[in-house]
């Protein structure tokens, strides 16, 4: 296992990090606990979980599992999240996690899930930080960390706080190029990064003939390939795999084992490879968004990379639902002025895929 720095907290985390969202049978807490002990025993120091993750048992199979860890005094860090914003809200769920989980204080606590800026300040009002900053000096919690969605720019407004010690934020060879800008942002502070969905959730081995270009053998899987291709990264303290089962640990630790980092310079070279495999896709370069009617039109070229890979409408309304916390219905602010399409270096039909998700409202 490698082990990375933390941003600035001092602390060294494992460059695999274990998610919590994912477990196939989360009512089989035997399972659960095995998944968790073995991802220990292979180096993986960094357990992440959230109490929307399978309505707070996620949270509590881990609580079961740190005890296991303890006993064989295998070494762990904890992470979670939370919505909540005002004082009497946050020290009610703390509390709650803090029994779920059977451990005295969480190392990595999120403010969770930040996917515009008018979210962020409307939390910072009802006092978040405050709160947080009062969490960690009764020893709650350790560190103040923030899970975003935000891209390109938009993510410095958060970290101009001078308060958030790591950032968790989506970061693949999927659509790396959607988060080039914030991942900057990121480094340039010295922060910790944690890379959630690191396999597009589920596109990347979904589809192992359109990532192929990552593959540096024959017999490499996409799957660990796409995994490497972000630990490449000198600067992501912690990709964090969702397991699903036994066999998802195992082949993560497989991957680990024989993973040895590439050069800079094949790490740009596969960069390049992703802009020609993924042709027709939208990289999220981000030049369209100047739009006149101020449409989130990357977010909604986002989504409709979903119906492309899936051929799914569904898959399209959830990725903006969950996602973006957006609506199809704001893509019918469109007038078709094609300043857009003028702007996007992949000369897209972007006019007529926001008249397509549009048009999803009125099925």
């Amino acid at each position: 296992m490698l082990y990375r720095d933390y941003g600035k907290t001092g602390k060294k985390v494992s460059l695999l990090g274990f998610g919590g969202m994912r477990f196939a049978h989360i009512d089989d807490h035997d399972e659960c606990i095995r998944m968790m002990v073995r991802a220990a025993k292979g180096g993986v120091n960094y357990f992440d979980t959230a109490p929307g993750y399978f309505e707070t048992k996620s949270e509590s199979v881990f609580g079961e599992g740190l005890a296991e860890l303890r006993k064989r005094a295998l070494p762990y860090y904890t992470a979670t999240k939370t919505f909540k914003s005002t004082e009497a809200d946050l020290r009610k769920e703390i509390e709650g996690q803090l029994r779920r989980l059977n451990i005295d204080a969480v190392d990595f606590y999120h403010v969770w899930c930040i996917t515009s800026l008018d979210n962020w300040q409307a939390r910072k009002k009802n006092g978040i930080l405050t709160t947080l900053e009062k969490f960690r000096a009764e020893g709650l919690i350790r560190h103040i960390c923030v899970s975003s969605h935000l891209i390109q720019d938009e993510i410095e407004e958060l970290l101009m706080e001078g308060v958030f010690e790591g950032v968790l934020f989506g970061y693949s060879a999927y659509n790396f190029r959607t988060r080039e800008k914030a991942f900057n942002a990121v480094r340039n502070k010295k922060l910790g990064a944690v890379v959630m969905n690191p396999l597009g959730g589920g596109i990347i081995p979904q589809h192992p003939e359109l990532f192929a270009f990552l593959k540096e053998t024959a017999d490499e899987t996409v799957a660990a390939a796409a995994l490497r291709f972000l630990w490449d990264h000198r600067d992501i303290s912690v990709t964090l795999v969702g397991f699903a089962s036994e066999a998802d640990v195992e082949s993560a630790l497989a991957a680990m084992q024989n993973y040895s980092p590439s050069t800079e310079t094949a790490l740009v070279a596969k960069k390049e490879k992703a802009s020609i495999s993924l042709e027709g896709l939208c990289t999220g370069c981000a030049y369209c968004d100047d739009c006149p009617q101020s449409i989130p039109i990357p977010r909604y070229m986002d989504a409709y990379n979903q119906k492309l890979l899936t051929t799914e409408d569904s898959a399209l309304s959830q990725r903006l639902a969950m996602h973006w916390g957006i609506s199809p219905r704001g893509a019918a602010a469109c007038i078709a002025c094609g300043q857009c399409e003028a702007a996007c270096t992949q000369h897209l039909p972007i006019v007529r895929r926001l008249a397509e998700i549009a048009g999803m409202e009125t099925r």
